[in-house]
């Protein structure tokens, strides 16, 4: 599912303009523009980015390919140390439940957590969906 860029987690209007001068107004756009470490590097460099800002919307990007996890979750899924659908597709369902409990306790960010059944069926997505970003 594609997203408007400006829906990312930290992309507001001055960095969604920056995009969208590149061409690149969804998500499916982000990753096929910069989902590899070389065009993403050029791309930050050409448009005044920072990289690793650039991957951070990268990664949430591709995490947002999981039907079910939209802007909130790809930032609690960051902020539990899964930043892509590879990795994601690694983890345990109750580890990864109880992790994410754990950082939105301290971070406040998300009102509503995900139960470890909704947690599992993201992580059979996961294994179904191929690779976009590389490092």
């Amino acid at each position: 599912m594609a997203y408007k860029i400006i829906e990312l987690e930290g992309i507001g209007p001055v960095k969604s303009v920056k995009y969208n001068t590149a061409g690149i107004e969804t998500t499916e756009q982000l990753l096929d523009a910069c989902g590899d470490a070389k065009k993403r590097r050029a791309f930050a460099a050409e448009h005044g980015m920072d990289a690793s800002e650039v991957l951070r919307h990268v990664n949430m990007a591709d995490l947002m390919r999981i039907s079910g996890v939209g802007e909130e979750y790809s930032d609690l899924l960051e902020a539990a140390g899964v930043d892509t659908v590879k990795e994601l597709r690694t983890r345990n369902p109750q580890n990864l439940t109880a992790s994410m409990a754990a950082v939105n306790e301290a971070k406040k960010l998300v009102r509503s957590l995900p139960t470890e059944s909704k947690v599992a069926g993201w992580i059979s997505q996961a294994k179904e969906l191929e690779p976009r970003v590389t490092h």
